[in-house]
């Protein structure tokens, strides 16, 4: 079966559909650029932008970097424009798609559904936490299985700021850090993690997961097992097209 994601970040709108019996992208992903400011209609244009490039006609699953309740409502929006909150995400991307069914779901807990059945995660028991290292910080936390929703332990403090203003991706680049320097600070951030939750996994994502040869061997001192995502920066992507089957078989049941 298809279903199409749709992943909402920072920088990017990214999207294609999502063989479910895979976990994997059925054709090369269409991505755009996120605009600014991200408001509601900008970014809803880019979706439509993304979802059209194919002539999909189906469910659409989407991610969105803040708290989603309810499928559907947007209670914060940390990196893109204020005015998403309190937003019925679903109502107003369903309605600039024509009318397809739109659910929507926070990006990082899309990954890590991701992960937990198609990739690093899979089969894994007791608390595993997964990452995901971008414009911000995001966290998707689950135990035996079950995710415990919109964590956003991104916005952890360290060193007297939201961790994401210290250690994300976007942090090191706007900062021109080392990838030692880089990894001291990621290092601390899951120290703080680790204290709070004690996994036995840490998964880490973002598009910086490509790259993780370049930093995972400079985090001492952490005692869960750290590993790179197996989905890469198509966690999101194939995470909003499970959320969005999901929705469709409890509306069919």
């Amino acid at each position: 079966m298809q279903i199409f994601g749709v992943d909402i970040g920072g920088s990017g709108i990214k999207g294609a559909p999502v063989d479910l019996d895979l976990g994997d992208l059925a054709d090369e992903r269409c991505k755009v650029l996120t605009p600014h400011p991200a408001t509601p209609d900008a970014v809803a244009d880019g979706v439509k932008e993304v979802v059209g490039h194919f002539g999909w006609t189906g469910p659409v699953g989407v991610t969105f970097p803040g708290v989603v309740t309810g499928g559907a409502t947007i209670r914060t929006a940390a990196n893109v424009d204020k005015g998403w909150i309190d937003v019925d995400a679903s109502a107003l991307l369903g309605e600039r798609l024509g009318g397809l069914p739109v659910t929507v779901v926070n990006d990082a807990d899309a990954a890590g559904v991701a992960e937990m059945r198609f990739g690093a995660g899979r089969g894994r028991k007791g608390t595993v936490v997964l990452l995901t290292f971008g414009t911000g910080i995001g966290s998707a936390v689950f135990a035996d299985g079950v995710l415990l929703p919109n964590t956003e332990l991104g916005h952890l403090e360290l060193d007297g700021h939201d961790a994401e203003k210290r250690a994300s991706t976007k942090a090191k680049d706007d900062h021109e850090m080392s990838w030692e320097h880089w990894a001291r600070r990621v290092t601390k951030y899951l120290a703080h993690v680790e204290m709070l939750f004690s996994p036995e996994l840490f998964i880490i994502g973002g598009g910086v997961s490509r790259k993780s040869h370049k930093f995972l061997p400079l985090i001492e001192g952490i005692r869960a097992e750290i590993v790179p995502a197996q989905l890469l920066n198509n966690a999101g992507i194939v995470g909003a097209a499970m959320h969005a089957a999901e929705a469709r078989a409890q509306a069919r049941a």
